[in-house]
């Protein structure tokens, strides 16, 4: 195990560039583009999820060096709990209902000019954290300056649902940051304005790496629970209603990814035919193999301090679930196009990446190390850190 540079993680990153912006010029198999594009999109999110590790760490009181000592403290992780893996298909299901009540009994157009008020508030958000450290990059004396605000807002809520007032909110941002964030007002501007299939897929793209980068499953058993949940969830909603596929065309926002089938347009429509991917179809199993990768890092002993996305190590779980999750959704394309009907993309990814997981833990003789890897904070860790802060503040 080395810590030389990653090559690939860059070639992934200029593919998703090139995956984006190319299918406007050029002209690619759809089935080609997607099946790509995830899988540049998959690669990357999960590499840069290797970051969390080290927020893991600070979370169990461990001391990161390079950080000051109130850096440390304030460092919170977000983690998937048993239990809310069990009720997410469940508040999904609702959510999902929701909607289709929605633009059954509401006007369409309102419905969705309400929803692309609100993709275009969290849009624009990822947009900016996305394209921030790229800016930094690209333009690094913008890093060295540096702005610091806090805010603090009463509120007359109770407690139990807005918490204590007033809300104390602090917050430091570079630059660079506000650089990245004009152009994530332009690029949603003008998605909002002409819902160009390109700007949908921008947001999407940015969703996508967002999400899988800073969410943790915990474990890998909350993995395989929410995996199975969403597995019978898909395929009720899609192959025992009308319910999924009415929302995924009436819902005109960036929760799916848009591939042209055609650069030329419809004869009549003048519209461009394009094929769809839920985010779903994505993020979901993305967290799961992002969780993969970290527990490859774990077994490699991949430092934590400092945390490199770059590093070089061997990814047995990570690799052999990303050719599970392409070979089924490859699966899914071919049946799609064979029979002419929507399919619940789930009903093959699910199977595929608990599957190949399986099959490397009991190739390796690891599958009690896979079961035990936890990137969950115990309670009473959170307890004693808790305390600590306290008794400092006195």
């Amino acid at each position: 195990m080395t810590n030389k540079h990653n090559p690939l993680l860059n070639l992934s990153n200029a593919c998703i560039f090139a995956l984006w912006i190319g299918p406007k010029y050029i002209e690619i198999p759809y089935v080609i583009n997607l099946l790509s594009l995830v899988t540049v999109i998959l690669y990357s999110s999960c590499h840069y999820s290797l970051t969390l590790r080290k927020d893991q760490a600070l979370a169990r009181g461990e001391i990161d060096p390079a950080l000051p000592k109130d850096a440390q403290e304030k460092v919170t992780t977000e983690t998937l709990a048993q239990e809310d893996a069990k009720l997410f298909p469940i508040m999904g299901s609702l959510s999902l209902f929701s909607l289709y009540c929605a633009f059954r009994f509401f006007d369409k157009d309102t419905v969705n000019l309400i929803l692309s008020a609100y993709f275009g508030l969290i849009g624009c958000g990822a947009i900016t954290v996305t394209l921030s450290p790229l800016v930094g990059k690209a333009l690094t004396p913008l890093t060295s300056i540096v702005f610091q605000r806090e805010l603090k807002i009463p509120h007359s809520l109770p407690n139990m649902i807005g918490g204590d007032s007033p809300w104390d909110l602090s917050y430091e941002f570079t630059m660079a940051d506000v650089v990245a964030f004009g152009g994530s007002v332009a690029a949603t501007g003008v998605y909002l304005m002409k819902k160009q299939w390109i700007m949908n897929n921008a947001i999407g793209i940015c969703f996508c790496l967002q999400g899988i980068e800073k969410f943790s499953l915990g474990t890998y058993k909350i993995g395989a629970i929410l995996l199975v949940g969403l597995f019978f969830y898909d395929i009720f909603w899609v192959f025992g209603t009308d319910v999924m596929v009415t929302v995924a065309k009436s819902l005109d926002g960036p929760i799916k990814i848009l591939f042209p089938k055609s650069l030329t347009p419809d004869p009549i429509t003048q519209k461009i035919e394009l094929s769809l991917l839920g985010l779903g179809d994505i993020v979901i199993p993305g967290f799961f193999l992002s969780l993969l990768l970290r527990f490859d890092a774990h077994q490699a002993n991949l430092p934590v301090f400092p945390t490199n996305p770059h590093a070089s190590f061997p990814k047995p779980y990570f690799y052999s679930g990303l050719a599970g999750y392409v070979l089924g959704m490859a699966t899914t394309m071919f049946v799609m196009i064979q029979f002419e009907a929507a399919q619940p993309a789930l009903l093959y990814l699910v199977p595929a990446c608990l599957g190949s997981s399986i099959t490397t833990a009991m190739l390796r003789g690891e599958w009690k190390d896979l079961l035990a890897y936890s990137e969950e904070v115990e309670e009473e860790e959170e307890e004693v850190k808790a305390k600590k802060v306290e008794k400092k503040d006195d």
